[in-house]
């Protein structure tokens, strides 16, 4: 059925539109050389024109034309080295058409197909002719397709040219683009039902929808639909409200209804017109909303009406603010005489520019991507015991660090916890207790163990040290400490359950109901009167410790938890502040009340009396050592390096952007992050943030978004010092201080630092995936300029170097006796930097997150000379490609950044795309362009979005050559 429309919709526009011309032209010969043609004779290069798609009369006044041609037909069999020799098969299946597009001299590959008639299009035989029309090399057909059919490709290539001519007539009308490629863009543009909007339903199967929302919405109408009511009932969104009134007001106009509401048979009439693949009738109801008036004409006022409507609809406020400055380019471009009107096929003619920069590119990407959608086709073994194997080993070659650390640390906890149970089943209190006491101590040796082990991922100085100095990092997933820090409090959990639980259930209750026969051998342990209560326990040392000890751990760990450490729950007022990050702040430093007790507890034992035995100052005293210096350099080096404020700025979406000198010494990477501390705010809080400045960079910055009570404090005091930015420069407010000495106004800012994460290993991939989500792109935005300063660098290195073998070259003749000096001195900054391609990928809700590092995109697109890095913005407020409530914002996109190459929603000079990226097509053509590749991808963001990139990477790592390998950090 779709394709029988789109059949209908080229013949419909080729009769409507006479300034396009689409002609076929065949030729048969064999590939091998013959001159006798079998299928069609001909004279000349060519045969005459058939089947042409355009009027017979073209029209002599048109200044773009556009053309299908269809090729001589290429004998498939003579570059087929696999085919088998006598078979039978139909001689048409010997022969593929190239179909392609022509504009002025742009010539695109459109189609391949088999000369038959077969509308299935071959992609190998597609890349095929591509890479012949545009004289590209191919390893495995270059030279047998050049033998073959390079004289046909001369005949096809000159009269290509002659059309391409012939194309170029003046004319002073413009044109409508009407052929199969514009058509089918057309198909997807401006649609007022999108999949979201049916739920992914058909739009037949919509209404269904649709019907019940009226139902439910004219309860109290008698079966009316007012207008204010008219977009929920067909899916649209709140936002969408004011572009839904003038919808609603377009159709009812259309149709002579003069009320504000409908009865169900019109909302029908509406929803089959709205729903309507037909470009010209959507076309016509676009117009129909611009058109408030109805007098067929655009003026400007409407088009600057239909501008804010758009704009408010995909909360595009900066545009609402600068909406007469776009209407003017609207009408420059679209009534270049002046008259103060435009006409619904100037503005066609518009919608239907966008594909012509793009054709050739979306063409290839197609063919390409039905190759290598080939490989990603799910395969399904009907073997058990080969699908699990099969997951298996996929599962450990992804994560053979995490496997090995993991069975180690289980080895080591489960041997601890043997070798505990063992000992006291050979002990007297065994006699009494029984098992229990086995159990209770053997969970306590690994309370013990675990107790001295979750302090190591947190001793930030030493992991940072060991990625950064040693090779450890092959082998240890540095990434994940703070993952292994929470598997490490599970196992405390568990080991506090198995001790107290075994205690309090089981062995104390047998010793106080042992008779005094069996109580003789516990004496030596707990004295000659029998303990006749469980108060007796609670009361001594043992007791008041272990309980303080329990209470305190199930605080931290309560508090830690995502649901109250990010304020997920409900919970009412007072309560709300025993929540968020300050509340997990605090209760996790009652760890030195909890060590200290636990240290009490381990030496005043029951069962054990030797001080040589009493092993729990053993297995802490290292790790708490370590910690606590930890504690104090992060204390003694914020001091002795403090900070001076250079720069303010507060930026939309509750940002606060700091840029402070550089402490002397001061070291770091780009995705490293390091500590801020503010004594105006809290002088005890120490609270990470990403640097946004590279190691590059003669300053330190660093991007904060308001989300708790801290944060909006900072912004608040620093806010109290900034002013409205002068003209030309970004923010809501502003504050420099370049010229000399500390601000006075400035609060005292704190840091430590810098210390290790996930993103600053990028330099070992020569290709990488970049993803930032909202605040998230901080690390990123680092790692993008630390790229172009070492592009720059090492062209500058080169230069150097052609220099100096210049100069050693005169030397050389001049004097042979100099000496040749190497060099061995040269900036060794770029060792081991290997990213020649990375792609960035900033996902965003708000159009004013762009201020944030709007200066930094602008940078990298002047700097970027040689496209090592790929830029794409996207704003999910705006309705994804091809929506009617977006159609007019692509087009003002389209010409505000050809004429002044500025993108109207970021206001840089990277353009953005709309809506949510594809992430699987994101892998798809990363995949298609770097085989046989090593892709470091790096994500930034909410947790939302880990596990669909880590799916993906996994997946196309195994179904293609290229090996993706995810990183992420979480907030």
């Amino acid at each position: 059925m779709g394709s029988r429309r789109h059949e209908e919709g080229l013949m419909t526009s080729s009769e409507n539109n006479s300034d396009t011309e689409s002609t076929q032209l065949s030729t048969a010969a064999r590939a091998s050389g013959s001159a006798e043609v079998e299928r069609r004779a001909f004279s000349g290069p060519l045969g005459e024109p058939h089947n042409s798609y355009a009027p017979s009369s073209l029209s002599s006044k048109s200044t773009r034309a556009w053309r299908r041609i269809k090729s001589a037909k290429f004998d498939k069999s003579a570059v087929d080295s696999n085919r088998t020799p006598g078979t039978d098969q139909n001689e048409d299946d010997a022969y593929v058409e190239i179909t392609l597009d022509i504009r002025d001299d742009t010539v695109a590959v459109h189609s391949v197909q088999a000369a038959g008639g077969a509308s299935k299009e071959d992609p190998e035989l597609a890349l095929l002719a591509k890479k012949t029309l545009e004289g590209k090399k191919s390893s495995s057909f270059r030279s047998s397709l050049l033998r073959n059919t390079s004289s046909h490709i001369r005949q096809v290539s000159q009269e290509l040219k002659r059309l391409a001519s012939f194309s170029k007539r003046p004319s002073n009308a413009r044109r409508f683009d009407r052929t199969k490629s514009a058509t089918a863009y057309a198909l997807k543009s401006l649609k007022f039902i999108t999949a979201k909007t049916c739920g992914g339903a058909s739009s037949s199967a919509g209404w269904v929808a649709v019907e019940k929302r009226f139902d439910e919405l004219t309860v109290k109408s008698n079966g009316l639909l007012p207008s204010s009511l008219f977009g929920e009932c067909i899916g649209m969104n709140k936002e969408s409200k004011e572009f839904a009134g003038e919808l609603f007001r377009a159709l009812a106009w259309r149709r002579n209804i003069s009320g504000d509401a409908v009865n169900k048979a019109q909302l029908r009439e509406f929803w089959e017109q709205i729903s309507d693949e037909s470009f010209d009738s959507r076309l016509q109801t676009f117009f129909d909303m611009v058109d408030r008036d109805a007098d067929g004409r655009i003026t400007e006022e409407e088009v600057r009406e239909i501008i804010s409507l758009s704009a408010s609809a995909n909360k595009l406020s900066n545009i609402q603010k600068q909406a007469k400055e776009y209407t003017a380019l609207i009408m420059e471009e679209l009534d270049p005489d002046g008259a103060g009107y435009i006409m619904v096929e100037n503005l066609e003619t518009l919608l239907l520019q966008a594909p012509v920069g793009q054709s050739v590119s979306v063409n290839e990407s197609r063919v390409l991507s039905q190759l290598l959608s080939q490989k990603l086709k799910p395969t399904q073994e009907n073997n058990p015991i080969t699908r699990w194997y099969e997951k298996t080993k996929y599962f450990l070659l992804d994560n053979w660090q995490r496997v090995w650390v993991m069975m180690l640390w289980l080895g080591i906890v489960s041997g601890l916890f043997v070798y505990k149970f063992l000992q006291y089943k050979n002990k007297a209190a065994f006699k009494v207790m029984g098992y229990c006491v086995c159990i209770a101590k053997g969970g306590a040796e690994t309370l013990k163990f675990n107790m001295a082990l979750i302090l190591l991922p947190v001793c930030r100085n030493t992991i940072t040290w060991l990625r950064n100095k040693t090779k450890l990092g092959v082998v240890v997933p540095f990434d994940d400490n703070l993952n292994f820090h929470k598997v490490i409090a599970a196992g405390i959990a568990v080991g506090v359950g198995l001790h107290a639980g075994a205690h309090l259930t089981c062995d104390f209750p047998r010793l106080i109901h042992a008779t005094e026969e069996e109580y003789e051998p516990m004496i030596q342990y707990f004295g000659e009167e029998q303990p006749p209560n469980y108060w007796w326990f609670v009361k001594g040392v043992e007791g008041w410790t272990g309980i303080s000890i329990v209470v305190l751990m199930a605080i931290a760990f309560t508090l830690a938890t995502p649901w109250f450490r990010r304020n997920k729950l409900n919970l009412p007022k007072p309560l709300k502040k025993l929540t968020g990050f300050n509340a997990f702040w605090y209760s996790h430093h009652l760890f030195v009340i909890v060590y200290a007790l636990l240290i009490v507890h381990g030496i005043k034992l029951y069962l054990t009396k030797e001080w040589y035995h009493k092993t729990t100052w053993m297995y802490l005293a290292v790790p708490v050592v370590l910690y606590a210096c930890e504690r104090l350099i992060r204390a003694f080096r914020s001091s002795i390096k403090p900070v001076k404020i250079l720069k303010v700025a507060v930026y939309p979406g509750n940002v606060l952007a700091l840029h402070m000198s550089k402490p002397q010494g001061f070291k770091y990477k780009s995705g490293q992050y390091m500590f801020v501390n503010c004594a105006a705010v809290s002088p005890f809080e120490w609270h990470p943030f990403s640097i946004t400045s590279a190691p590059g960079d003669d300053y330190l910055s660093v991007h904060i978004r308001t989300l708790g009570d801290w944060t909006r404090q900072l912004k608040t005091v620093f806010s109290e010092v900034c002013q409205p930015p002068t003209g030309g420069k970004s923010g809501l407010l502003r504050a420099d201080n370049m010229q000399g000495g500390n601000n006075p106004s400035f609060p005292k800012i704190l840091i430590d630092g810098a210390y290790g994460a996930p993103a600053q290993d990028y330099k070992k991939y020569d290709v990488v995936l970049l993803v930032g989500l909202g605040i998230g792109a901080t690390p990123m935005v680092s790692i993008v300029k630390d790229i172009i300063n070492n592009m720059k660098m090492k062209g500058k290195e080169d230069d150097d170097s052609i220099l100096e073998s210049s100069l050693e070259m005169g030397r050389v003749s001049g004097n042979p006796s100099t000496p040749n000096h190497s060099s061995s001195g040269k900036n060794k900054s770029n060792k081991g930097f290997k990213t020649r391609k990375a792609y960035y990928y900033w996902v965003t809700r708000e159009q004013g997150s762009f201020e944030w590092f709007k200066g930094i995109l602008n940078e990298v697109a002047d700097m970027d000379e040689k496209g090592v890095i790929e830029i794409h913005n996207y704003c999910t407020s705006v309705y994804e490609e091809g929506d009617a409530r977006s159609a007019l914002i692509a087009m003002l996109q389209s010409l505000h950044h050809a004429k002044n190459g500025v993108d109207v929603v970021s206001g840089t000079r990277v353009k953005s795309h709309f809506a949510k990226p594809n992430w699987r097509q994101v892998y798809k053509d990363i995949a298609r362009h770097h085989p046989d590749s090593r892709v470091g991808v790096f994500y930034c963001g909410a947790p939302a979005l880990t596990k669909d990139l880590k799916e993906l990477a996994l997946h196309f790592s195994h179904k293609t050559t290229t090996k993706f390998e995810f990183h992420k950090e979480n907030f």
